[in-house]
């Protein structure tokens, strides 16, 4: 059995078919999924397919998103902590990559998930895209501040083995997509640092809607959760263990940091 970590079910590429992507997903061994939000039309709407489908939700800002939150946006997200269903914030973090908000303000957002999380006790999903130098300092703070480690992952890793290994020193859990999958040498060093990651520190993933796993580039354009089953057992071959041993130890981690039933918190 897999858990699906991260996927946007709420987004367009699946209001026509969303419960029979969630169908299938099962039928592929994927126990469940994570979903998280984007904004608050977002979380709502994640929060809504937790109730529909049985999956969880995740409720936050992106930090794409941030400059069109409206005044009183954050505090209706904020309130949304303790409903059935939600068992994370964000997602949340910093992006240089495509510049659509101002650094300031994702930083503003970013520490308001970070205090959230610490008041709540819920997890916190980051995304880091171009921007390990401005999110690092961030976090150690966040660290230094509670004098307790962290609780979250970084989703959808792309960074190299010396990043990982500061979030990990952090508390942080890894995640990884499909993009780990891919052929290109750029991303050897992101294969590099899969193979550092601790057995109880390791989670997948698919984005969906994104980072279709290599095997279907160029042949499907829209990922979807069962295809986290693909990124698990290459992860598998790439660390030496048995897919069995990997499926079982990224689901035991996901249960444990998200607090899910079967977990051991």
């Amino acid at each position: 059995m897999f858990i699906d970590t991260h996927a946007h079910l709420d987004q367009e590429e699946f209001d026509a078919d969303c419960g029979e992507v969630i169908a299938r997903a099962r039928a592929a061994g994927v126990e469940t999924m994570i979903c998280p939000a984007a904004s608050l039309a977002s979380s709502e709407a994640v929060m809504r397919l937790a109730n529909v489908f049985g999956v969880f939700a995740a409720v936050g800002i992106h930090p794409n998103f941030v400059h069109e939150a409206a005044p009183g946006d954050w505090q209706l997200v904020a309130s949304l902590v303790g409903r059935p269903g939600v068992v994370a914030l964000g997602e949340t973090g910093l992006d240089r990559h495509w510049d659509y908000a101002p650094v300031p303000l994702q930083q503003e957002y970013l520490d308001r998930h970070l205090r959230l999380s610490e008041e709540s006790g819920l997890p916190v999903i980051i995304h880091c895209r171009d921007a390990e130098a401005d999110l690092l300092p961030m976090l150690h703070a966040a660290n230094d501040r509670t004098q307790r480690s962290l609780r979250g992952v970084i989703h959808a890793f792309s960074g190299d083995a010396a990043f990982a290994a500061e979030c990990l020193s952090l508390g942080l859990y890894i995640s990884f997509a499909g993009n780990v999958t891919y052929s290109n040498k750029k991303f050897e060093a992101l294969k590099a640092a899969a193979q550092t990651i601790p057995a109880d520190r390791l989670l997948i993933e698919t984005d969906s809607p994104y980072l279709v796993p290599q095997i279907y580039r160029g042949k499907r354009q829209r990922n979807e959760p069962a295809n986290v089953a693909v990124t698990a057992a290459f992860l598998a071959e790439l660390r030496g263990v048995p897919d069995e041993r990997l499926a079982a130890e990224t689901t035991s981690n996901a249960r444990r940091l998200f607090q899910l039933p079967g977990g051991d918190e």
